[in-house]
This record gives structure tokens, C-alpha cells and sequence, in this order.
């Protein structure tokens, strides 16, 4: 493998989801399907330009990892917890039905019991990693929905580990049968208990005291770099120590550093890449695709989306109910199951090698999980503007939440910033301060105060403190690429009212054409210095013949350097 290859297989597979993405979202069609079709294009079953699959499937497993990382800071455990009555019977029930299901309907067109089951239990397992764009794109992926959606993937991952521990037992050479599985499921239980343990453990002493020590370094790249590492190595180290799903490492990485007070600067200062990668997890998964095996078994792949498409929404949605959730709740979590993914692909190419199923058993697995996941945005975004009125689902993309006038964001935290926070304290305004010191942090939230550990000029950072909802937005300190940050913020809340500060009145201009109400050290100091110099004019109305005259040099000052 030479270091050209691996670039262009980077750089190929990137650009063809870039322009097939593009055109897709033109068609109002969702990007993931412009990105299997990517993967289509640039695999070894189509003419022209061939990507090396395993490159583009290392990239892509490292997109997994971070988006799976991403969203176990961002799910905290109380959350996972208050869904496991539903996430655990329901996986499970609808696992078995969907196995079922798939089961008999091969059986008709000749099949045996034993490669049906096997097939019915990879397609049960759905993928988090198109379930959890699908749901970020309806804004439910934080909201009840989302919360049951991925505990019930996490269930889906342990039954796929428990699978492949058990196939080779039973159908492997030299298979133990019965004798060896309490041994195994034992030995298996015990290592994923042991796993958790170690990542309660490491979430509550280890991290934090990382990543504190690292954080008062003050370097971005020092902090970006450790997050990175705790992301990979716990995802790693659960695959080679205790034989579970990278994926899910990254997950329960996530949820231990999704406990400490650096969870919204990890997520929004560590993961920029993540999109990226997990683009190519699409293209991989196109890769696989021979367009011929969707004209040489089409029965068969009829069958497998029967269950896909219908089966294991209506198992999901009867069990959601039924465990006491509202009917919006249980189609949504329904229709965002109706799709196979990353692990289906494991257990399926495992079974293949023991013999179980046949290369059209394959194909059609490969061939149900690229429509799936290609027709999954567009079930779930019917399923939601069907039953999009409940409170359980999260507003429509389009509409904005409202906007509190009493809200504001404070950047900044020093002489400036505090003086201010206190200030609009005394005023009754809700304050929530973003600061790069962690000990100012704490001493704030120790008095009961709002404050967000972060970098404000990393994507996600506003978001996190409430920008959307904020009134206002006050820069208390000098910020690189502040009327960027400006711009974005206006973007997020196009009726934010953003107070900028600057030493000099040559960078004015650039705030205020942001759309920022700018204050130059400059121009107010030499105001004020000049005011203390000037005779009282001695009548009634000198306080506002002063003001006029302040608010008329301040105008002067400002323009000059405008203009100049």
C-alpha cells in the first residue's frame, strides 16, 4: 500500500461524495444517498477509477469511532438509563421478530432454517451511524426520540457481539455446540461488565485529571490531541481487551468524558474532522455494492427489505407503544430503525466464512442495506410530518425557537467581562459566561452562576450556550476572527443583539459591518480623558448638552476611521 494510493483513495472518495452529495441534496434527496452512489462509482464493480476499499474502510472506521464518541458526550448516563426499560425489551423483541420474520420468508424460496436465521439476525441490527445523522437532521437526536433510538442500538451491538461469539461455537469447525456457550456468554459478560467498570473508573478520576493538566497547557492543539487519544485508545482498547465493537468503546468513551466539565470543549474544540470521516463509513458501504446482484437475486432482495422496510419499524413501533410511549414516539423510533448498517456487514461477512450463507445470500444483504440506508431519510421524514405535531419530537428544522430578550452570552470573564456579567446581574439578565479558564469557570458555577468551559471560535460552542435563544451577545474580550464569529452568531439568531470590544478604532469597521454595536478602548478612553478636562457649563441642561456632545465626537471618531 503506498502513501499515494492512500491519498488518493482519501481525496477520490471525498470529492465523488462531495459533488454526488451536492447533487443529491439539488434533487431534495438526502446527501447519504449521493455518497453510496459515490461509493458505487469509485468501487471495483463499476468502470473508471477504483479506490482501495481497505484504505477507505480504516478512514471510515475512524468516522464511526468519532461520530459514536461525539454522541456519548452529548448522551448523558442518566438519559441512557431512564430509556433502558424500553431500549432493552424492545431491541431484544424486535431482534427476534425480525429474525423470525426474515427466517420463514426464505424458507419459502428454499432456504435453510440455519442461513435464514443467521440473515434475520444480521439485518435486526441497524446502523447508529445513519441513525444518528437522520436524527441530527430533525434535531431529535437529543430530544426522547433519540435517546431510545441509540439505547436500543447499544442493546443491538451486544446481541451482535453475543452473535459472533456464538456462530463459530455452533457452526464453525470443530464447533462445541451447547457444551461451550454458558462458558463463552460468561466469559463475555464478564468482560463487558469489567469494561464499563474500567470506563466509570477512568470517566471519573483519570479523564478529568487529564485532561485538566492538559487543558492548563492552554494549547489547542495539546487539548485536541488528548480527546483524540481517549476517543481511539478506549475504542481500540475495547476491541482488543474485551472483544466488544469499537463503536461501542467509542460510545461509552464518550459518555465517561460526557461527565466531566470539558464535555462541551471536547466536543466542539476535538471533533471537527468527524463529518468528514464518516462521509467515507457511505462510500465504503457503496463500495461493496455489485449493481449486478440487484438484477440476479431480486426476490431476494425483495424479502430482506420486506422485513427491513416494514418488519422491523412495526415490531419497533408495537413494542414502543406498548411499554407506554405515544404513538409520534413509537413510529418515529420505528421508522428510524428501518435500515441495516456497519454490523450487519461484520456478521454477515463472518457467516459467509463459516459457510452459512452463499455469495446471493451476501449480495442481497448488501443490496438491502444500501437501499435501506438510502431510503431511510425520506422514511423518517415522512414518518415525522405524519405525526410531527407531538411534543415528543423536536421542532421542524425551519422553525425557530423563540428568543429570550433577557438572555444574554458573555465571552469573556476578565476585568471587563466579570464587571459586565455583575452589572447585568444587578438588571435581572439571565448571563451565560463562555471562558477558556477553567478555574474561573468553576468559581462561577460554584456561586450558582452560568458558565461554559470552551473556545468560542470552535463550531458548536455558542450553540452549546444557547445562542438561538439568547437577546444578546457581548464580546468582553479581543477575539481573532471576531466578525466571523459575529456572522455565525447572527446566522444561528438573525435578531441577536452582538456588543463587540476592540482596542483600536481601525478594527471597528470590520465589527460593525458584521453587524455588531462596537466599543474601541481607543476612541472611548481619549473621550473620557477629554470630557474630565472640560468646564462645566453651570445650567440645567449641561448633562444633556454633554451627552449630545460625547455621542457626537464618539460619531466623528468612528466615521473618520470608517471611511479612512
Amino acid at each position: 500500500m503506498t502513501e499515494l494510493n492512500v491519498l488518493m483513495t482519501f481525496t477520490g472518495g471525498l470529492a465523488a461524495a462531495l459533488v454526488l452529495g451536492f447533487l443529491a441534496k439539488r434533487l431534495r434527496l438526502s446527501p447519504i444517498v449521493g455518497y453510496l452512489i459515490a461509493g458505487i462509482a469509485v468501487g471495483p464493480f463499476t468502470p473508471g477509477y477504483v479506490a482501495d476499499h481497505h484504505v477507505a474502510e480504516q478512514f471510515a472506521e475512524i468516522g464511526v469511532i468519532l461520530l459514536l464518541f461525539g454522541i456519548g458526550l452529548r448522551f448523558h448516563l442518566r438519559e441512557l438509563l431512564a430509556v433502558w426499560r424500553v431500549a432493552l425489551p424492545g431491541a431484544l423483541f424486535q431482534s427476534a421478530i425480525s429474525t423470525m420474520a426474515l427466517a420463514a420468508l426464505l424458507r419459502l424460496i428454499g432456504y435453510d432454517w440455519q442461513s435464514g436465521i443467521v440473515l434475520g439476525i444480521a439485518i435486526s441490527v441497524a446502523s447508529t451511524v445513519v441513525m444518528a445523522l437522520v436524527l441530527a437532521e430533525r434535531r431529535d437526536l437529543h430530544a426522547p426520540i433519540g435517546h431510545i433510538a441509540i439505547g436500543w442500538t447499544v442493546v443491538e451491538d451486544l446481541l451482535t457481539v453475543t452473535a459472533l461469539l456464538l456462530l463459530p461455537m455452533f457452526l464453525g469447525e470443530g464447533a462445541s455446540g451447547a457444551d461451550g456457550v454458558g462458558a463463552a456468554l460468561g466469559e463475555a459478560a464478564l468482560k463487558i461488565g469489567a469494561l464499563v467498570a474500567l470506563v466509570v473508573v477512568l470517566g471519573k478520576w483519570v479523564i478529568p485529571w487529564s485532561l485538566e493538566h492538559v487543558a492548563a497547557a492552554r494549547s489547542r492543539e495539546l487539548f485536541t490531541l488528548s480527546v483524540l487519544v481517549i476517543a481511539l485508545g478506549i475504542a481500540v482498547g475495547s476491541a482488543k481487551l474485551f472483544g466488544v465493537s469499537m463503536a461501542l468503546g467509542a460510545f461509552l468513551a464518550g459518555l465517561a468524558v460526557g461527565r466531566s466539565e470539558f464535555a462541551a470543549r471536547a466536543a466542539n474544540d476535538a471533533l471537527p474532522m468527524q463529518d468528514a470521516f464518516a462521509v467515507l463509513f457511505f462510500v465504503s458501504v457503496g463500495m461493496l455494492c455489485d449493481p449486478r446482484s440487484l438484477v440476479s437475486s431480486p426476490l431476494l432482495i425483495a424479502l430482506v427489505l420486506v422485513v427491513v422496510l416494514l418488519g422491523k419499524p412495526l415490531a419497533a413501533m408495537l413494542v414502543v407503544r406498548v411499554l407506554g410511549k405515544p404513538m409520534p414516539t413509537a413510529v418515529a423510533v420505528g421508522a428510524a430503525l428501518s435500515q441495516v448498517g456497519e454490523f450487519s456487514f461484520i456478521l454477515g461477512s463472518t457467516a459467509k466464512g463459516l459457510g452459512v450463507i452463499d455469495d446471493n445470500g451476501w449480495n442481497a444483504l448488501i443490496g438491502a442495506s444500501i437501499l435501506s440506508i438510502a431510503l431511510n431519510p425520506t422514511i423518517y421524514r415522512l414518518a415525522r410530518r405524519a405525526f410531527g405535531g407531538a411534543a415528543a419530537l423536536a421542532p421542524p428544522t425551519g422553525e425557530r425557537p423563540p428568543v429570550d430578550p433577557r438572555r444574554c452570552v458573555l465571552v469573556g470573564h476578565g476585568p471587563v467581562g466579570s464587571t459586565v456579567r455583575r452589572i447585568l446581574a444587578e438588571h435581572d439578565t439571565d448571563v451565560t459566561v463562555v471562558e477558556l479558564n477553567l478555574d474561573t469557570v468553576r468559581s462561577l458555577r460554584a456561586q450558582g452562576q452560568r458558565a461554559l468551559y470552551g473556545d468560542v471560535l470552535r463550531p458548536g460552542t455558542l450553540e452549546e450556550a444557547g445562542i438561538a435563544t439568547a437577546g444578546s451577545l457581548i464580546l468582553s474580550v479581543e477575539i481573532e476572527d471576531a466578525a466571523e464569529l459575529i456572522r455565525q452568531a447572527r446566522a444561528a439568531n438573525p435578531s441577536l443583539r452582538v456588543l463587540a470590544r476592540c482596542a483600536h478604532l481601525r478594527e471597528a469597521a470590520a465589527l460593525r459591518d458584521a453587524g455588531a454595536t462596537v466599543v474601541a478602548g481607543e476612541a472611548e478612553v481619549a473621550i473620557a480623558l477629554a470630557e474630565v478636562l472640560r468646564p462645566d457649563e453651570g445650567d440645567d441642561d449641561a448633562g444633556a448638552t454633554r451627552d449630545r456632545r460625547i455621542e457626537a465626537t464618539r460619531r466623528r471618531l468612528y466615521e473618520r476611521h470608517a471611511s479612512g
